[in-house]
C-alpha cells in the first residue's frame, strides 16, 4: 500500500492559485492498456478546503461532457477517491475542461450523486479552458487546479484535521478516448478495469 503525507497550507489565493508542483505519479497500468502518458498530482489542505493539482501529458486530450455530474469519465479525466471509514467512499471526477462529478456509496453499482449545487462549489481551473476540445494526435501538456470545500464531505468534513489518516486513490482515465486508459496511483488487482475497489486504496495522512 502506498502512503502519502499531506501538508497544511496557510493560504492559497482563489484568484491566483499557487499549488505545490505535482510530483506524485499516477502510473499503474493495472489492465495493460499501454498509452504514452505522464500524469502526476499534488494535494494540500487548510482549515476550509482540500487543494488538488494534476499535471498531464497525453497525445489526445478530449472532452465533451459539459454538465454537472455528467459522464466525465468518458473524457480525458482525473479522479480522486476518499474513504473516511468503512461505510462508503466519495468519488470526485474531473474532465480536462473542468467539469465535475461527485458521488458517494459503497461500490461502483451503489452510487448516489451529490446535489448539483453543492458540486458547483468546487472550483476548477483547467489550463485548456472550459470549451469542448478534441486535440488529435498532438502531444499536449495540461494541468488542473482544484479547490474542494470540506463541506462537500458532509458529516465527515470535521475529520479533515491534522493527524487524521484516510484511505484514498488517484486516477487518470478516458473510457471512450481514442486510446482508452485506466491509470492509478495505488495498484489495483482485479481482472477488469474498476476504480471502485476500496480494498486497493492507499493511505493519506494530514500533517
Amino acid at each position: 500500500m502506498k502512503k502519502l503525507e499531506v501538508a497544511k497550507v496557510q493560504h492559497l489565493d482563489k484568484g491566483d492559485i499557487l499549488f505545490p508542483k505535482a510530483t506524485n505519479p499516477i502510473s499503474h497500468d493495472n489492465w495493460n492498456y499501454p498509452v504514452k502518458m505522464d500524469v502526476k498530482f499534488s494535494i494540500a489542505y487548510d482549515d476550509n478546503n482540500l487543494y488538488l493539482r494534476y499535471e498531464v501529458m497525453e497525445d489526445h486530450p478530449k472532452a465533451q461532457s459539459t454538465v454537472v455530474n455528467g459522464p466525465v469519465w468518458e473524457d480525458s479525466c482525473v479522479e480522486f477517491f476518499i474513504a473516511f471509514d468503512n461505510k462508503g467512499y466519495f468519488n470526485l471526477e474531473f474532465n480536462c475542461i473542468g467539469n465535475k462529478l461527485v458521488g458517494y456509496g459503497t461500490s461502483n453499482s451503489d452510487r448516489k450523486w451529490l446535489n448539483d449545487d453543492l458540486v458547483k462549489t468546487i472550483t476548477t481551473k483547467p489550463s485548456l479552458g472550459t470549451n469542448c476540445i478534441d486535440i488529435a494526435n498532438t502531444p499536449t501538456k495540461w494541468s488542473m487546479d482544484i479547490i474542494i470545500p470540506k463541506a462537500i464531505f458532509g458529516e465527515h468534513k470535521s475529520l479533515l484535521t491534522k493527524g487524521q489518516v484516510f484511505n484514498v486513490n488517484f486516477y487518470k482515465c478516458g473510457d471512450k478516448q481514442k486510446e482508452p486508459h485506466f491509470l492509478s496511483w495505488n495498484a489495483i488487482e482485479n481482472e477488469t478495469p474498476n476504480f471502485h475497489l476500496p480494498a486497493f486504496f492507499g493511505s493519506m495522512k494530514l500533517i
